[in-house]
């Protein structure tokens, strides 16, 4: 980043406005930063938390965070509540972490503790997708879809619905306490601790069945680590959404100091187009500036976009590590700039390439599509399809061979060899099954299944079952010391199947 980035926190004593002119500043930082400052090196290394109040806006970006709340709240509430038909005897929750039996179930597909490659593949493709939306948008995950985000704006949302507006609440912030204060504090922290003890109620719903969980837990039978999982997400959620707010996001998130080697000069931010935007002045002292040939930019400086920053930052200082790039600024910007009738996106989307190319008179030119998002999209894209064509070609049977230690072989009384093996069958599938086993390698080798036959294996739905197998080498026959053979398992009625390798030991 070219543009020095001071913190919230920089005291008013260290600014260096006196020692410089705009000029000089706009020169030395860009044309976008002209009240960029350089933090004290000798300040304190820790200041306070100063509590934000920010200002409630309208506009397009309030509106897509509104949507996206509602969607991603509901899908987190209901989602344990749908059900999905797996046959008598299955769970039938859509969504379910099956922990006693190690199963997870996502509508018709089910992930057993073998498939943990698809769970490691759905986390690289998480972190892939993060980063292709920070090249293209910067922290626009942070800004929407973040959960620390999305509770934040909820608890928000309740705080103005009870305290009032960023004016009211900072009045009562300063108010003696009084019955009323006391009253509306105890309803808001009331309704906050209700929503964040749901919250975690509805994260326990993910391990059981959520209508039986609910009754338990109303008539409070249900398993003690359930009281204590609700308890622990119930605190955290209140004391991150509640108390911590943006703290969580500058201090506690390491998102936003990776974000840096993750975007590049064509990358969309938040930005404030200084080269339009100043110098600034009053709405009243625009136009006698302009009538006498004078620059007078369009920002009015009313600290709109800074009451409106749930992080408390000036967006006009420059691109900082505490902005989430949540667009409220732009909204309350834009409501401005529409009553004044000047042209709306003096706080936009853009890049810091063409905020050096307006400096130079060239047009703006936005480059969504370049190497580096290509180079994410491409990964994303083969490993979505590599996993989506390995989900649905993977096998339903699974067979694992362990042969007998201790004898290794054994030479019976008419000269014939005996090995002994446990063999290990996986029935993925949601119904009990018919299987058959054979064994290729060794040539008129006898396979027999202790209490059942090869070719009727009977494994039931969904487990996993052992069986005694015994193979006989006839007489005569030349081994060597150990023979690798292969053990194939079949479904006659699919004719899908699995095998594996072993030996057969001979003295």
């Amino acid at each position: 980043m070219s543009l020095v980035q001071p913190t919230r926190q920089t005291p008013a004593s260290t600014l260096p406005a006196a020692s410089a002119t705009r000029a000089e500043r706009t020169k030395k930082f860009g044309a976008n930063a002209t009240r960029a400052v350089i933090p004290d090196p000798n300040g304190a290394l820790y200041a306070a938390r100063k509590k934000i109040q920010p200002q409630a806006v309208r506009g397009t970006f309030r509106t897509i965070k509104w949507v996206l709340l509602a969607l991603t709240l509901g899908v987190y509430y209901l989602v344990p509540f749908l059900r999905w038909n797996r046959g008598p005897g299955e769970p039938s929750q859509a969504v379910l972490l099956n922990l006693d039996k190690g199963r997870f179930h996502f509508f018709s597909i089910e992930l057993w503790p073998q498939d943990v490659t698809y769970v490691m593949g759905l986390l690289i493709l998480a972190a892939l997708i993060l980063f292709l939306m920070n090249a293209v948008a910067g922290r626009v995950w942070c800004g929407y879809l973040c959960p620390q985000t999305v509770w934040t704006d909820l608890f928000l949302a309740i705080e103005r619905l009870i305290e009032g507006d960023r004016r009211e609440r900072l009045k009562l912030d300063a108010a003696p306490w009084t019955v009323e204060k006391l009253a509306l504090r105890t309803m808001k922290h009331t309704i906050w601790l209700l929503i964040a003890w749901w919250t975690g109620g509805a994260w326990v719903l993910y391990f059981a069945d959520a209508p039986t969980l609910v009754m338990q837990l109303a008539t409070f039978q249900a398993p003690p680590i359930a009281y204590a999982a609700i308890l622990t997400l119930t605190a955290t959620t209140y004391l991150l959404t509640g108390h911590m707010r943006e703290q969580v996001c500058t201090y506690m998130c390491p998102w936003p100091r990776i974000q840096g080697s993750l975007t590049d000069e064509h990358s969309l931010n938040i930005l404030y187009r200084g080269d339009r935007g100043e110098p600034r002045t009053s709405a009243k002292k625009t136009a006698a500036l302009r009538a006498a040939g004078q620059p007078a930019g369009d920002c009015v400086d009313c600290f709109a976009c800074v009451a409106a920053c749930p992080a408390g930052i000036d967006i006009r200082d420059g691109l900082q590590m505490d902005c989430i790039q949540c667009g409220l600024c732009v909204d309350a910007c834009d409501t401005v700039m529409g009553r004044l009738g000047r042209p709306r996106g003096l706080i936009a989307y853009d890049t810091e390439a063409n905020v050096r190319r307006r400096a130079q008179g060239l047009p703006p030119v936005f480059r969504i599509v370049r190497p580096r998002t290509v180079l994410y999209g491409v990964l994303v894209a083969a490993i979505g399809g590599f996993m989506l064509y390995s989900l649905a070609t993977r096998s339903f049977t699974g067979l694992s061979v362990l042969h007998d230690r201790n004898p290794l072989f054994v030479t019976l009384s008419d000269g014939s060899v005996r090995n002994g093996y446990t063999v290990r069958v996986v029935n993925k599938r949601l119904a009990q099954r018919r299987l058959s086993l054979a064994v290729d390698g060794l040539p008129e080798v006898r396979l027999e299944v202790v209490g059942g036959t090869a070719d009727d294996l009977v494994v039931t739905s969904d487990s996993t079952q052992e069986f005694r197998v015994l193979l006989f080498a006839p007489a005569g026959a030349k081994l060597a010391a150990s023979v690798p053979v292969t053990f194939r398992l079949a479904d006659p009625e699919t004719g899908e199947g699995a095998s594996a390798n072993d030996y057969f030991k001979g003295p």
